[in-house]
């Protein structure tokens, strides 16, 4: 990057402003409670679930069930506050949440990849799951390896733990 655009990056410094966002639908999960959830999908394969999507939405789910796994965005409903540096599930050592993936966050949105098991109308069958019941779903993005995996990608801190395969899969009630 040359001199002139690094100062034509700072001088474009957005402005403080505020987002308002409205659920498409929500989550029906077995999770009542947020101690027992798996910290990650990916841990608890048969966690089942649905993502009940909302009318006004229903067209926008055209050709979904053509993708096994799913990326679904969504408010920490249940989260209050946050840290800017706390523990995450997988150790017990601090890490900025910027470095983990606990739901105390400034703007409590979260992520999880799911798997698509069917759809009938305008509700997701899903394993995989790691979200709470009533988890409000802000958006739904296709899961597509191509475009979602990068060789070579560096995991910081976690790299120890996934070393660790004693390491907690399930959340405890820290958050």
């Amino acid at each position: 990057m040359h001199m002139d655009e690094d100062k034509a990056m700072e001088d474009e410094r957005p402005q403080v402003m505020e987002y308002k966002f409205k659920p498409i639908g929500v989550i029906r999960s077995k999770y009542r409670s947020k101690g027992g959830v798996p910290i990650q999908g990916i841990f608890g394969p048969d966690s089942k679930g649905r993502a009940e999507i909302f009318e006004e939405y229903e067209a926008g789910l055209k050709d979904i069930e053509g993708f096994s796994h799913i990326i679904l965005i969504y408010v920490f409903h249940r989260s209050e506050g946050y840290e800017l540096v706390c523990r995450p599930y997988m150790e017990d050592k601090l890490h900025g949440v910027f470095a983990i993936r606990a739901p105390r966050r400034p703007n409590p949105i979260g992520f999880s990849v799911v798997r698509l098991e069917k759809r009938e109308g305008r509700v997701l069958y899903l394993s995989e799951v790691d979200m709470l019941d009533g988890t409000p779903i802000l958006d739904i993005k296709p899961f597509a390896p191509r475009f979602d995996h990068r060789p070579g990608a560096r995991v910081g801190w976690m790299e120890g733990s996934f070393r660790d395969k004693d390491h907690r899969k399930v959340s405890d009630d820290r958050f």
